[in-house]
């Protein structure tokens, strides 16, 4: 997995933050480069479709500190415990692709483009590789010491202006909006709640990042860690057989600390995904 220099200008993060109508129903090694975007800022004010955003109010343990954690990643505690839905409810669900991008991505800079965006009426989702995103605010694990491509930028923003946090928050990255495909148009904006499968693990996470315009398949640090895949950033990562599904129009806000809430709406929206509302 090679993480390439971000092709991505700040037109391209403020595009994904602006609202738009949905249409009709209808992917380890030493990195050379960098996907993730650079000072890109949130539009105030943007809205999801009533009924999807997690509400301010809405309880999340911890704050930021728990929010990074695996056990808050993880779901043990979310509500809708019991009917839970297993990676294999997911990845039978994703089985059959219909692709919705003009074109495919690359996995990493230099291999061929085999990676299609598919959706459905609720999500879409690709399979592909993690790359380990560790940009955004410096902490103890991501910096320029331990990774030297770390840049302290992400393309969407805390709503107090600062950028998020790779080690805390499970966020995944999706390319910057063009031709091949614009994530705006099928409702995927920053924020927006993934679910994201690996082996026999079920994840949730945000969108919280955008990448090179032709590439896929990224995700944060504490979003490898929690998948039980190996986070370095250097040396970390899994070559294949990471599925995102990404839910259409959804959104937590504010993206800090939210965790927990991405996982309380992520299984709520599964169950639904899958047909086990």
């Amino acid at each position: 997995m090679v993480r390439v220099p971000s092709l991505t200008l700040a037109a391209a993060g403020a595009a994904l933050l602006a609202p738009a109508a949905l249409p009709a129903p209808a992917t380890a090694v030493p990195p050379p480069g960098r996907s993730a975007a650079r000072g890109e800022h949130a539009v105030p004010g943007e809205h999801a479709v009533p009924g999807e955003h997690a509400a301010h109010g809405e309880r999340a343990a911890g704050g930021e500190r728990e929010a990074g954690g695996e056990h808050a990643a993880s779901g043990e505690h979310a509500a809708g415990e019991g009917r839970a839905v297993t990676a294999a409810d997911l990845l039978a669900r994703v089985r059959v692709c219909k692709q919705v991008s003009r074109g495919r991505f690359r996995t990493d800079a230099g291999n061929s483009a085999t990676v299609p965006v598919c959706g459905t009426r609720d999500a879409v989702f690709w399979k592909a590789d993690l790359d380990v995103d560790c940009d955004g605010r410096p902490t103890a694990r991501c910096n320029r010491r331990t990774d030297p491509l770390f840049a302290a930028a992400t393309a969407f923003q805390q709503s107090d202006g600062r950028h998020l946090s790779a080690e805390r928050l499970p966020y995944i990255v999706v390319p910057a909006p063009s031709h091949r495909w614009n994530p705006r148009r099928y409702g995927v904006h920053g924020g927006s709640v993934a679910a994201v499968v690996y082996r026999d693990r079920v994840r949730y996470a945000i969108v919280g990042d955008t990448g090179p315009r032709d590439i896929i398949g990224e995700a944060s640090y504490a979003t490898a860690r929690a998948l039980g895949i190996r986070p370095d950033p250097r040396t970390g990562g899994a070559p294949s057989g990471v599925t995102y599904i990404v839910f259409r129009n959804s959104r937590v806000s504010p993206v800090e600390g939210r965790a927990a809430a991405a996982v309380v709406m992520g299984q709520r929206l599964a169950r639904r995904f899958v047909g086990k509302d």
